[in-house]
């Protein structure tokens, strides 16, 4: 300790880098001895009501379906949008509770059926429809969950 403060009483460069020894020991002691603090936000209530809005979709208190990757059955494929109408009235006549879907891809229609979890359950459904459709896929694109029941 002597020999610093022997350092520090010399001329005015010496009390500089007196200076700036004590400050490269001392600062690093500084800077970690602050403490941990809380933070309060402050935020206008209409927030709230923005998020649930977004997370909702927009619609009030109605939640969007759940969708999840799942199986669809293709049942019809063609440019005839008539016939693409009796292929899902044909359909629904046997599966009444089963959901069909009609996609419109320049020029074709399509007639899709059900929302498949598994591929299995797919398979399934093919097997039921082969002597009533023909040309019958399996597509993997997202389905509509059907809801929980709340009991």
């Amino acid at each position: 300790m002597k020999n610093a403060a022997a350092f520090c009483r010399g001329n005015f460069s010496a009390a500089i880098k007196c200076g700036v020894f004590f400050s490269l020991i001392f600062l690093p002691a500084l800077l970690f001895a602050q403490k941990r603090g809380k933070v309060e936000v402050i935020k206008d209530p209409k927030v709230d009501s923005l998020i649930e809005g977004y997370v909702t979709g927009g619609k009030n208190n109605a939640p969007e379906p759940a969708s999840s990757e799942g199986y669809r059955v293709q049942i019809f494929s063609g440019s005839n949008r008539s016939s693409a109408y009796s292929a899902q009235a044909k359909f629904q006549d046997k599966f009444p509770d089963q959901r069909t879907y009609i996609i419109y891809r320049e020029p074709n229609f399509k007639v899709r059926v059900g929302d498949f979890r598994s591929r299995l359950d797919a398979e399934k459904m093919v097997e039921e429809l082969r002597n009533s459709f023909t040309g019958l896929f399996i597509i993997t694109e997202k389905i509509n969950l059907p809801k929980a029941d709340s009991e």
